[in-house]
């Protein structure tokens, strides 16, 4: 195996602690590094979605364990995001709108990681209307599907802008939500043939532990302020990168 793909362990592991601190999976960074070394985008999509499941899977277990979770929220954004993931993943999208879709997905991530949707953490919460959890989920649904990513850095957002739910009630319902649709969309991809990079075994370890090891600290309320201003960088890089290429 070339030291190449070696030497994005320990960044794997980085992004699975600073991305599970705020109830995500991961799947923009480790397609932004896989991208970087030349992977395909069909072995990108499958290979970011496992790791998703086990990284977003351990940050919503500890994000229920601290009470954060709200089944009323999720529930119209999952029955809605799941089948149309599963959709997404069926659509094979031309190489040049792909890097352009994940580009604006990385754009996203950074300044989610970096808070600026959380600003409006202390003003009062609104509720969600069914009907809008619905349509949200099902068009996330859709787009991660399409990208190979589970939704969170795109549902977060929204519940935070909206104020349909605090921060830590995000992480948690947005943890779900990205294991759910990560799911839905491996089961697509799977259903009509992909290939998987041999390295993904070697990157599931230190996806596992750095999703322990965020979620847990993201729970607990640390500040991580400077490590998420390192990762934003490095993903507003990535987007510049790919709208480039």
């Amino acid at each position: 195996m070339s030291s190449e793909l070696l030497y994005i362990i320990p960044l794997i592991f980085l992004i699975a602690f600073l991305y599970s601190s705020v109830g995500h999976g991961g799947a923009s960074g480790y397609l932004a590094l896989m991208g970087m070394i030349g992977i395909s985008a069909g072995i990108m999509r499958p290979s970011a979605l496992i790791l998703n499941l086990f990284v977003a899977g351990i940050s919503f277990q500890q994000y229920y364990k601290a009470g954060y979770f709200r089944k009323n929220i999720f529930i119209p954004l999952g029955m809605s995001s799941i089948p149309m993931a599963f959709i997404g993943a069926r659509i094979d999208i031309d190489a040049f709108w792909y890097k352009r879709i994940l580009a604006a997905c990385l754009l996203l991530a950074s300044l989610r990681i970096l808070g600026l949707f959380a600003k409006k953490e202390n003003k009062s919460l609104h509720t969600m209307p069914v009907w809008a959890g619905i349509v949200l989920g099902g068009s996330l649904g859709l787009i991660s599907g399409m990208i190979g990513i589970g939704g969170g850095i795109l549902l977060s957002p929204a519940l935070l802008l909206f104020r349909w739910s605090d921060v830590k009630e995000t992480a948690s319902i947005s943890a779900l939500f990205i294991l759910v649709n990560s799911l839905a969309g491996l089961v697509g991809l799977f259903s009509k043939g992909v290939e998987m990079t041999p390295s993904l075994l070697l990157w599931i370890f230190p996806a596992i532990l750095g999703g322990i090891a965020g979620s847990h600290w993201g729970s607990k309320q640390k500040n991580m302020q400077v490590l998420r201003q390192m990762l934003g960088a490095v993903l507003i890089l990535a987007s510049i990168k790919l709208c480039f290429e």
